[in-house]
């Protein structure tokens, strides 16, 4: 017999009141193994970031050629590859589309209702073991970015975490899209346009991804309760030029730029897990190798992984990566 998906409906006072107005309700998906109905054995907990445009809701999705998530821990569990978890896939989904899982105050506390709230509501709900040696969190993109965060700035929460395709190194992954997004803003009539259409459109306009994608991150890397809209571009709106003061602001939330004053908290990691495909489009296989090289430096024991692939399409890497964090947080 397979295992199954529960959606609970969990409400987060952290998130209550947030700047953008996001339901502080959030649907949340929860895989459980074969085997747990009627038993009485506990079990560890992985939870699962989406990447950008994405939710915990996103992981149950088939296409034509990848398996959904629970599927796919169907077959990893029932063929021995690896031991039964329980999976927590997080509702982060914002109002710019997607979430970085970090707190700002433009965007709502994020990081702390998944270590304050869903992390306790989980070993409340289900039967887990308890403590922070059998927690895993994985993602890909923006969810890759969130692990590596998770692993950061909350190691006392996890003990493993596996970023794939990562945010990392922003002058090579956001930088270069900086002109696109001021043509995107100006194409629209500026920022405050741009927002007052953002959830207008019936169809999101594909053009203005990256104008999306830039604006979304300047929400949670660089929030100023003092600006119209609380957050600041990296970029002149009127001319493009870059603010070398807002960006500043953004490294301080890059891993690469982090990472010497965490090591401490990545050496206590059980399983880091960090992987690219070698052709990535938002060149985030460049930051992989930078942040491995980053890590090595300071004596962080972790594993880095390219394979021949770009950004897109990636959740075969899966096979390789849960029973590796499932064995890790046994």
């Amino acid at each position: 017999m397979p295992g199954r998906v529960e959606t609970h409906h969990v409400d987060s006072p952290l998130l209550e009141g947030n700047a953008l107005g996001d339901p502080a309700q959030r649907r949340v998906p929860v895989y459980l193994p074969e085997g747990y109905d009627g038993g009485g054995q506990e079990y560890p907990v992985l939870f699962a970031l989406a990447g950008f445009t994405g939710t915990g809701q996103s992981f149950l999705n088939y296409d034509w050629y990848q398996e959904s998530l629970p599927a796919r821990l169907d077959r990893l569990i029932a063929a021995g590859t690896m031991p039964p978890v329980v999976v927590v896939m997080v509702d982060g989904m914002t109002a710019v589309g997607g979430n970085q899982y970090v707190d700002s105050p433009a965007t709502g506390p994020w990081a702390s209702h998944i270590v304050k709230e869903l992390v306790p509501w989980a070993e409340r709900t289900f039967r887990l073991r308890e403590g922070r040696e059998h927690r895993g969190v994985f993602g890909k993109s923006s969810g890759g970015y969130g692990s590596l965060m998770m692993a950061l700035e909350h190691s006392d929460v996890f003990a493993a975490a596996a970023s794939h395709s990562g945010d990392s190194y922003f002058e090579y992954c956001y930088a270069p899209d900086f002109p696109k997004a001021a043509d995107g803003l100006r194409s629209v009539g500026g920022l405050a346009a741009f927002m007052e259409k953002l959830r207008a459109w019936p169809k999101f306009p594909g053009r203005l991804f990256h104008t999306l994608n830039i604006v979304a991150m300047s929400h949670f890397y660089s929030p100023n309760d003092d600006a119209p809209l609380r957050f600041d571009l990296p970029f002149d709106e009127a001319t493009g030029e870059r603010r070398e003061d807002v960006f500043a602001r953004w490294l301080e939330r890059d891993p690469v730029h982090i990472a010497g004053r965490h090591a401490d908290h990545l050496k206590s990691m059980k399983l880091l897990w960090i992987e690219c495909g070698d052709h990535d489009e938002w060149n985030l296989h460049h930051g992989a190798r930078i942040l491995s090289g980053r890590l090595s430096d300071l004596g962080v024991d972790h594993v880095h992984e390219e394979f021949d692939d770009d950004h897109k399409s990636l959740n075969y890497r899966y096979d390789v990566t849960l029973p590796k964090l499932a064995e890790a947080v046994q």
